[in-house]
């Protein structure tokens, strides 16, 4: 046994007690005896300190019988075993016991060899207990990132529109999100924290907890992690009744409950959009645009907000007053362009440039002059960010052309609009090349980090993405993309691999090549094996 069974021992009769106490050489038997007294009243603080695995108690005791010690005891400590002994061979105790959930029920007087026999039993069912429990953890560690990554294509699957409702219900019930519902909404949600998006976050990662503890309180709630760059997005299901269940009512307290867990980290900003209400699943694209549309906001507008349909129509009536004179437009178009530049996506770009403009105010954008500026200001933006990204500076003239052609550029609204989103376009494509490059040597990085520290238990997706200062969620998301397998999935091969090395050229026990591939516990890693490989360690050996 790796960890010793914890034993407690409640007899109000000394003799018997201290023979069970010392005729039985507990810690030989790979035991430990934690405790003992004398009745039910005087055990029960011991045990709750003490937390035995199993508790071997007497039925007639003064004070607090055992039966009455063992109601108390599972209630605290459920998976406790109790073995009881009593000298009343009585139908009523046996029956009450096995109400209780006892495990065991002994006639005195009995030998030290017969009750160190049912308590081995109990051991063998308590280790098999932990076995099964060490398997289940093990394996929500492996499904965790794996059903992450699954929630993220199903979602793309969900907004495309392209797919058949049925086939989507069952896809989500197959991954543990049941879609069907009479009403949709969706938040599109960011949070920004001083490390930066791609950076890895302690605190990010405590927002994350927190946000799915919110979204969790409702099964009419569903979150999911789309990456750093795309932030999360919540799916709300309504009832469609006049009651709670109602998305009039379920999403202005949802939104409610996010601003004020918000709050708790004073450090952190965030910024959302929320879409529209549709009826159907089918209509998710539609509510997706609307969502997209207010969450491009987060670019052109103070954070710590979440923008809705209402927040937008008062912002409109201020947008409308601006002019250019009123305008700080050095201020306000250069960090909202070099902002998208840094962190914006290719298919945000027309969501963006339409509310930028829109942001400008009308009576703006309709001068010749504003026009010129802002797409040179854009222009120059992009230039001195793809030059500190390393890129010559001449790349801008090849892609966009340069400032000779900018009369014809600028002439009409919507051609300012097409260069703009051109400009836009060229820069977070020659980025993404940047980075691209950059997440091939990182990867290389963690996957040396892995061949290092595979024989580490305790190495995980998040102790490797902070090896190479990626968030975890960002970190999952591009080594799967980029190696066709999960962070698990390569650890696991990793670990095989060396595994086989071992049954191949050394006379090493299993249980000693569990250990020296990161499994402390040889029953699982015999699982994985046969389930990676197709067969036991043994047979793989033999061969």
């Amino acid at each position: 046994m790796d960890t010793k069974i914890k034993i407690f021992l409640v007899e109000d009769e000394i003799i018997i007690r201290q023979g069970i106490k010392k005729n039985i050489n507990w810690q030989q038997e790979g035991f430990d005896f934690v405790g003992e007294a004398s009745d039910g009243e005087l055990a029960y603080p011991l045990i709750q300190n003490t937390k035995p695995d199993i508790l071997i108690t007497d039925i007639k005791m003064p004070f607090m019988d055992g039966l009455e010690l063992s109601r108390l005891v599972k209630k605290e400590l459920p998976d406790i075993k109790i073995l009881v002994l009593s000298g009343y061979n009585e139908f009523e105790y046996a029956q009450e016991a096995i109400n209780i959930g006892i495990a065991d029920y002994l006639l005195k007087p009995i030998t030290g060899a017969k009750l160190l026999e049912a308590v081995k039993k109990m051991a063998k069912i308590i280790e098999e207990d932990r076995q099964q429990k060490q398997f289940l953890l093990a394996y929500q560690k492996e499904r965790a990132e794996s059903g992450r990554l699954a929630k993220q294509k199903l979602f793309g699957r969900l907004i495309s529109g392209e797919y058949a409702v049925s086939a989507l219900l069952e896809e989500g019930r197959e991954i543990g999100m049941e879609l069907a519902a009479n009403q949709y909404n969706l938040v599109l949600f960011q949070v920004f924290t001083a490390e930066g998006a791609e950076n890895y976050s302690d605190e990010r990662n405590q927002i994350s907890a927190r946000l799915e503890e919110i979204a969790e309180k409702t099964k009419q709630i569903i979150m999911i992690d789309r990456g750093a760059l795309e932030g999360f997005v919540f799916l709300l299901k309504g009832s469609g009744e006049d009651s709670d269940g109602n998305l009039k009512k379920l999403l202005p307290q949802f939104l409610k409950n996010i601003e004020q867990a918000m709050r708790e980290y004073p450090d952190a900003e965030y910024f959302g959009g929320a879409g529209v209400t549709v009826d159907r699943l089918s209509e998710l694209k539609v509510c997706f645009a609307k969502a997209s549309h207010a969450y491009a906001y987060r670019y052109l507008w103070e954070r710590n907000q979440i923008v809705t349909g209402q927040t937008q129509s008062e912002q409109t009536m201020t947008d409308e007053k601006l002019s250019l004179g009123s305008l700080n437009v050095k201020q306000l178009e250069q960090n909202a362009i070099e902002r998208f530049i840094a962190t914006g996506l290719q298919k945000e770009i027309p969501d963006f440039v339409e509310e930028y403009f829109h942001s400008l105010g009308e009576q703006s954008i309709q001068s010749l002059l504003f026009r010129q500026y802002i797409t040179m200001d854009a222009y120059i933006t992009a230039a001195g960010t793809l030059e500190k990204l390393g890129y010559d500076s001449e790349v801008m003239v090849q892609e966009c052309g340069d400032f000779n052609s900018m009369t014809d550029i600028v002439s009409s609204v919507s051609q300012t609009v097409s260069y703009l989103q051109h400009v836009l376009e060229t820069a977070i494509r020659l980025r993404d090349a940047v980075s691209q490059k950059k997440y091939a040597q990182l990867l290389e990085y963690a996957k040396e980090y892995i061949r290092q520290n595979f024989k580490n238990e305790d190495i995980s997706l998040n102790t490797a993405a902070a090896s190479v200062n990626l968030s975890p969620n960002h970190f999952s998301t591009i080594f799967s993309q980029e190696t066709g397998q999960t962070f698990v999935e390569y650890l696991t091969y990793v670990r095989m691999e060396k595994a086989k090395e071992l049954l191949r050229n050394s006379t090493m026990k299993t249980s000693d090549i569990a250990f020296a591939v990161g499994y402390r516990d040889a029953h699982y890693f015999s699982y994985l094996f046969k389930k990676t490989q197709e067969c036991t360690p043994r047979e793989y050996r033999a061969k």
